[in-house]
């Protein structure tokens, strides 16, 4: 008897069908886990390709890749993170999902200590940190739980499948610095294969 495997394709139709049910994002973030899990326990659903780094431009071992752009803002991507990888904290301003799909990475959540008043200020305080492994999702929540770093401390690269409410190019975003409580605004860019 052969097993069923969770699809690409599978998954964006079931949170097509989610997101259409307009739930809120806490309903969506709890049904689109479940799926998302059964997505990332299937790493054949993601094309050789989108699971290895790009080998070129400013950061060689790293990739990202679009995989579906829809036109109710759901935004789907693998993210490959190289050996030593690192991203200083930072936030998204629409709920997310990242599930681990290959190998592991440490992800530092941090929250808000300031009451944001001063856009170019924040006090931030290490909240807690954890090792993702395949099969693991982290949710991101606007405004209350999406200020994270992300490290890959292992000697390969990890795959991971990161569903946003909203495309992150051109999104406005911040970047916090830790030692100062200085706030960068900034916009990632497109995707590898854009």
């Amino acid at each position: 008897m052969t097993a069923v495997k969770y699809s690409l394709e599978e998954f964006i139709h079931d949170m097509d069908a989610l997101i259409e049910e307009n739930p809120g994002h806490e309903r969506i973030l709890e049904r689109g886990a479940s799926c998302l899990e059964r997505l990332i326990r299937n790493p054949e659903a993601l094309p050789e390709e989108y699971r290895r780094p790009t080998g070129r431009g400013p950061r060689p071992s790293h990739g990202t890749y679009a995989l579906h752009q829809g036109d109710n803002g759901l935004s789907v991507s693998s993210v490959v993170w190289g050996p030593g990888d690192h991203v200083d904290p930072h936030d998204h301003h629409t709920w997310g999902m990242i599930g681990v799909m290959e190998n592991f990475l440490a992800e530092t959540r941090f929250r808000r200590l300031d009451d944001r008043s001063q856009e170019d200020y924040a006090l931030l305080e290490k909240e807690r940190l954890a090792i993702s492994k395949p099969g693991q999702v982290s949710l991101l929540v606007p405004e209350v739980d999406e200020i994270h770093q992300i490290d890959n401390e292992t000697d390969r690269p990890t795959v991971e499948i990161h569903v946003y409410g909203h495309p992150l190019a051109g999104l406005k975003r911040c970047r916090f610095d830790l030692a100062t409580g200085r706030v960068t605004a900034f916009t990632s860019g497109k995707a590898d294969n854009e």
